[in-house]
């Protein structure tokens, strides 16, 4: 009975301590998780912001182009003005030459005009005592001609003469009045000019303003992204940690399972002792007390059957120390059947792992094509995703999510998030 109350209490000390490490296990685990639904929050949010910087650059740059192009209009439209004020200062200079001249010319016409006004009134006042004039004071009748065809000749110049001067004064007023177009349309193209150049000002300004607004986005949305890459490589860091504190309390958990394993062969060793004790009870029973045969039995069958029933608790609660860490499997043509597994990707950057260029957790250079990262399995598992043969090589992801390495962290992104059936080959 001594031994069989020392066995009861061994066992139950074996039930409560196999209880305690799958709740620890849980505990961590789904810290472990927790952390990895943060980091990829962290990842999503940080991958945003980059992004938006890119939007914002490449905004900027449109912005930063479009400046240039307006920088060269307004230069362009600087030397059309000064052209066109070299052209009207010409003009000008031009214009007073012209009305200089229309004014000798005017002059000129004038003083002709007087002339051949007074020769025309003489003649006409004097017309007749003239010839009479002319006739007595010619020696000859050819001396007569000759002074009446001088007379003729002296009129005609006075009406050429008369006639080169308006056409001259019409030619020097045509020409004024084309310059003076001319000035006109000068200084209208200089007006234009000037007030193109001045909207060219404005956008110029406001363009410059635009792009310290993209400018200083950029900068507080670079902070950010600064700041979400250091709680990525925080957060690797704690889930490194708990990483370790779970192998280690896997550790813990299998070492506590070759406890119990011991300690249920000493109860095994026990058990047959104390079977062994009772049947020399019993007989000793039967020769002294027959009428008690039953009672003894039934109680000695009880005893036997609470036995069993620990013995299997124990048992079932050192597999469950092992479910703890390992989801149920089946065996198929193509490797022993793990689940359907969320899938996701990254490569060896500072946005994914905190600081770029890595070795992997188990000391190997990650490989596209080859690395994957899970927990819960030995380093150098191979698994079939997709028809594709990977490597579990890192750590950062629990077990039931494969973190598959790409070469780029575009590729990585455009990966996204998937799910896929796994096989464990090895």
């Amino acid at each position: 009975m001594k031994k069989r109350k020392v066995l009861s209490l061994l066992l139950a000390g074996v039930v409560a301590m196999s209880s305690v490490v799958p709740v620890l296990g849980a505990t961590t685990q789904e810290k472990i998780e927790a952390a990895q639904s943060e980091k990829a929050e962290t990842q999503s949010n940080l991958a945003a912001t980059q992004e938006r910087i890119q939007s914002l650059e490449s905004q900027k740059a449109d912005l930063e182009q479009y400046l240039a192009d307006l920088d060269s209009q307004y230069d362009t439209l600087t030397e059309g003005i000064e052209e066109l004020t070299v052209k009207a200062g010409e003009k000008s200079e031009e214009l007073k030459k012209v009305k200089k001249d229309l004014k000798k010319a005017k002059e000129k016409e004038a003083k002709q005009y007087e002339s051949m006004k007074l020769r025309i009134s003489y003649m006409y006042e004097n017309g007749q005592d003239s010839l009479l004039d002319i006739l007595c004071e010619s020696t000859s009748f050819a001396d007569f001609l000759n002074r009446a065809e001088n007379m003729s000749k002296v009129a005609e110049y006075d009406r050429n003469m008369l006639k080169e001067y308006e056409e001259t004064k019409k030619t020097v007023s045509e020409h004024e009045e084309t310059i003076e177009k001319e000035v006109k349309e000068i200084k209208k193209l200089r007006t234009e000019s000037s007030e193109k150049r001045q909207e060219v000002r404005d956008l110029v300004s406001s363009t410059s303003s635009n792009i310290q607004q993209y400018a200083q986005q950029i900068s507080s949305n670079q902070a950010e992204a600064d700041y979400l890459v250091a709680q990525v490589s925080k957060q690797n860091s704690d889930i490194g940690s708990l990483m370790a504190e779970a192998e280690q309390e896997k550790a813990a958990a299998a070492a506590q399972v070759e406890q119990n394993e011991a300690q249920n062969q000493e109860v095994d060793t026990q058990q047959a002792e104390g079977n062994v004790d009772d049947s020399v009870s019993s007989d000793e029973s039967t020769v002294r007390e027959a009428p008690g045969e039953e009672e003894t039995s039934a109680s000695s069958s009880s005893s036997t059957s609470t036995d069993i029933i620990v013995e299997e608790t124990v048992d079932d609660e050192a597999l469950a120390v092992e479910d703890a860490y390992e989801d149920s499997s089946s065996s198929s043509g193509q490797g022993t059947y793990l689940g359907n597994f969320t899938l996701t990707a990254y490569c060896n950057c500072a946005q994914c792992c905190g600081t770029a260029g890595n070795y992997t957790a188990s000391g190997t250079w990650p490989q596209a094509g080859r690395t994957v990262a899970m927990a819960g399995v030995p380093f150098g598992t191979q698994l079939l995703i997709n028809g594709n043969v990977y490597t579990v090589e890192d750590l950062g992801t629990p077990y039931g999510h494969v973190d598959i390495y790409f070469d780029s962290h575009e590729e990585a992104l455009a990966f996204g998030l998937q799910s896929a059936d796994v096989y464990r080959l090895n």
